[in-house]
């Protein structure tokens, strides 16, 4: 797979992701200058999860964004749909609950999870509403979202030269660095063509989420969102 669009093919996805899995968490901290270590602390920060409660980590990959839950007692579930990556994680941390699983088909059942968070996955997606709502059902009332992905620069001339490192630097630096440097095109070509803060917000909303939020970090390259699954109605 070397292009993207919002018309995946979830096994390609997948099979791209098994492959890169042994040295993915290493090329992803050289292509992002170790800014991928800050923005997953903020994330879990915005979590604000304690211990005893229970997470559920989309795209948790190698279960990087999985550790710190883990680490501090609370029940985190890694779930990907890359077994390849599931591999390679649960292979470094046992005591992690590494569950293969696909966004648009959760296997967990309604009210599970005290927060869900999705980092870096949800324009994988074949249908990222789709995703969205399985996030809603899967969360009990209440509960918290946080989706950090790329975004879209608010500085007009920095987005022209994000743009150009994305489509010019990204792919060069891959070549050198990663395994499969084709699923590092098609990386930087979903990141380019993905909606702007402000319509993944109206997409939060639109699938249920209430209370939506969001923050940009290093400029707008990410923005962490945030929402909450509306509380059960009072019984009369």
């Amino acid at each position: 797979m070397n292009r993207a669009s919002l018309e995946k093919r979830p096994e390609e996805v997948a099979a791209m992701f098994d492959d890169v899995a042994p040295k993915y968490d290493i090329v992803n901290d050289i292509l992002s200058m170790g800014q991928t270590r800050r923005w997953r602390r903020i994330v879990v920060d915005a979590v604000g999860a304690a211990a005893g409660q229970r997470v559920l980590d989309l795209a948790a990959g190698t279960g990087t964004s999985s550790e710190p839950y883990a680490d501090a007692g609370i029940h985190v579930v890694a779930c990907d749909f890359s077994v390849g990556m599931l591999k390679v994680g649960k292979r470094r941390r046992p005591d992690i609950d590494f569950i293969a699983g696909d966004a648009t088909n959760l296997p967990f059942a309604d009210n599970s999870f005290d927060a869900t968070t999705i980092s870096f996955g949800l324009r994988n997606v074949i249908d990222p509403k789709k995703a969205l709502r399985e996030m809603l059902r899967v969360t009990k009332p209440g509960g918290k979202l946080v989706v950090a992905e790329f975004s879209h620069p608010t500085f007009a001339p920095f987005r022209t030269v994000y743009t150009e490192y994305l489509m010019r630097a990204l792919p060069a630096v891959a070549r050198k660095t990663a395994s499969n440097p084709d699923a590092y095109v098609y990386l930087a070509e979903s990141i380019r063509v993905w909606p702007n803060q402000d319509e993944l917000s109206a997409w939060l909303t639109e699938t249920g989420w209430s209370s939506v939020a969001y923050r940009n970090l290093s400029g707008g390259i990410v923005a962490v969102h945030r929402a909450v699954k509306p509380a059960a109605p009072a019984l009369d």
